[in-house]
């Protein structure tokens, strides 16, 4: 429990001392719940000597208004700071996981991660947030109340006090196994909570597929079986506590009986009087109260450290080194991107090969190749999604990785084949491209990028909410949107992968108007099988296993009759790679 509480400060961060506050009305309480008892055990034993007063009786009633009035007061600051404490905590840790998952290379999230991220945000942080804080204040109360009551039956006398410590320390012991049972059953089912998540996610996003396939019930299948596994995780849980509940109850039994038992034996040998005997009689059925008040919420404190373990290993992963201080210059000679005998590894697989090539100012290079031959991987390599193993990737002559990230996505839009856009207004979609841009700058963006017609025909215009991911609107309309965003952006480079690849002719027009808009006066890398957009490159890159296979201009590459050439063919036979 002490390291438990212990772990909470530190992830409490700037908020610890709200926590610690919290912790000393905590203990007020503890003192302050049991002293009415306390007090009414004084003034009958006063009463039984004969030499209570009026005056005394008005002390005892004062004491005991200022106890209560104490314990009001200590709870309601304690649950106040604490509570208070918990939403402020998740705040920042909310804001610094969003930093934290910019800074991942990408691999983290093609890696099935999803469903973690979605069960840490959506679970844990929630799960801990409402409940940890809360938590923690009811422990140390009654764990402070625990420590006064036996101080009290030791006063009654010192046996007494000897077999409720005893009794206490035995529930301490057991409770600390019952911990660690719990702690690896809360573990087992938080895992799967997670894979529930990932399995729903899974299921709503390809939706589509499962019902134009027919797969409703296959798919629904392994999503009730995942639902099933959740339900037996929890049952397992819960199971798992059960023994060690019962053996708890044994003890608080056995401890009361005892007390009374022996609060009796040491009456008739005189060893105590009356009002020690009715005291301990009292106190005995209070006794073990705020014991098992503490362990009933240990079970819920276990899943908690469970959380906990999960939010900290997320906050854990290696992100890309930020550590970059230089800066890119305006004007400098030589290429305006360098690959340089780059070679890069997925997980154990090297899937690029000593790849060099450069790409010189306001020039247009195709890679063209085959389907996971590695022309994404090449362009995701460029924005720095993850990290080269060997070699340097060079933007007007400064390596990338000593550019800090923030000034690396400057010179740098990215329109990719399938467009994701955020559940918001079409303007906040677009302004996230350059956020201080004024709305004449976004309008006349969207006339570029001929999405303005449409935007306006919508029921809200440019204040109308679009569905998650862009649901609501067309592929072409959603391209048409996410070029306006890169057109408002201006970044000197411009990486466009298979932009119009799944687009119908009507909108196809208007998305090559509004990509030579977008490419002006730009270095643009160009990933595409389309001949038209191919043959005007200033150079063509043939990638092929992750290796470049062929470098030139259309005619020079036609003229080696090679792996560019059968593309060629394929291409105007329609066949495709």
């Amino acid at each position: 429990m002490t390291k438990f509480f212990i772990r909470i400060l530190k992830f409490s961060g700037p908020y610890r001392n709200r926590v610690l506050s919290a912790a000393v009305f905590a203990f007020i309480k503890g003192v302050c719940v049991m002293m009415p008892l306390f007090l009414g055990f004084l003034m009958f034993s006063s009463f039984y000597d004969g030499t209570i007063t009026i005056r005394s009786c008005w002390n005892y009633l004062l004491a005991m208004v200022v106890t209560v009035l104490l314990n009001i007061a200590a709870t309601r600051l304690s649950d106040q700071m604490q509570s208070t404490a918990g939403y402020k905590i998740f705040v920042d840790k909310r804001i610094a996981l969003g930093e934290k998952l910019r800074k991942l290379p990408m691999g983290f999230f093609t890696a099935g991660n999803i469903g973690r991220i979605s069960s840490v945000l959506s679970s844990d942080m929630v799960f801990v947030e409402e409940n940890v804080m809360q938590s923690i204040a009811e422990v140390l109360s009654n764990a402070f109340a625990a420590i006064v009551i036996n101080l009290f039956m030791f006063f009654i006398d010192w046996r007494i006090g000897l077999l409720t410590a005893v009794v206490s320390l035995l529930v301490v012991i057991s409770s600390h196994f019952m911990n660690t049972s719990s702690l690896k059953h809360a573990a087992i089912r938080q895992k799967q909570n997670e894979k529930l998540t990932d399995a729903v996610i899974s299921h709503i996003e390809g939706i589509g597929i499962i019902k134009s396939y027919n797969l409703t019930g296959k798919k629904s299948k392994e999503l009730t079986k995942n639902i099933e596994e959740t339900c037996r995780a929890a049952l397992r849980y819960e199971s798992s506590q059960v023994p060690w509940m019962v053996l708890h109850n044994a003890l608080y039994t056995a401890g009361i009986t005892g007390v009374i038992a022996l609060a009796f034996i040491l009456f008739a040998s005189g060893a105590i009087t009356l009002p020690y005997l009715i005291g301990a009689m009292l106190f005995s059925f209070s006794i073990f109260v705020p014991l098992k008040t503490l362990y009933a919420e240990s079970s819920r404190l276990t899943v908690m450290a469970s959380c906990l373990d999960r939010i900290e290993a997320l906050f854990e992963e290696r992100t890309l080194p930020d550590e970059g201080r230089k800066h890119i210059e305006a004007v400098t000679e030589g290429p305006e991107i360098e690959f340089r005998h780059v070679s890069f590894s997925y997980e154990d697989k090297e899937t690029i090969h000593d790849v060099s090539f450069t790409a010189s100012k306001d020039t247009m290079t195709a890679l063209v190749g085959p389907s996971g031959g590695g022309k994404t991987t090449l362009a995701n390599l460029l924005a720095r999604f993850w990290d080269i193993n060997n070699g340097s990737i060079m933007v007007r002559g400064v390596d990338i990785r000593d550019l800090p990230l923030s000034e690396l996505m400057k010179q740098i839009s990215m329109v990719f084949q399938r467009v994701y856009l955020f559940q918001d207004t079409v303007y906040a979609n677009i302004v996230m491209g350059r956020p201080d841009a004024t709305k004449e700058e976004v309008f006349e963006a969207c006339r570029k990028a001929r999405c303005y017609d449409f935007i306006m025909s919508l029921p809200d215009g440019f204040d109308t909410i679009i569905g998650e991911g862009g649901a609501s609107l067309s592929g072409g309309e959603k391209q048409r949107i996410s070029i306006a965003r890169c057109i408002l952006k201006d970044a000197p480079i411009v990486i466009l992968d298979e932009a119009t690849a799944s687009i119908d002719l009507d909108n196809e027009r208007y998305i090559q108007e509004a990509i030579s808009e977008l490419v002006k006066g730009k270095t643009l890398i160009v990933i595409a099988h389309r001949l038209n957009t191919i043959m005007n490159a200033d150079q063509i890159i043939v990638i092929s296993d992750g290796r470049i296979a062929e470098k030139g201009t259309h005619e020079r590459l036609l003229a080696e009759n090679g792996i560019y050439t059968r593309f060629i063919e394929a291409r105007t036979s329609s066949l495709g790679w």
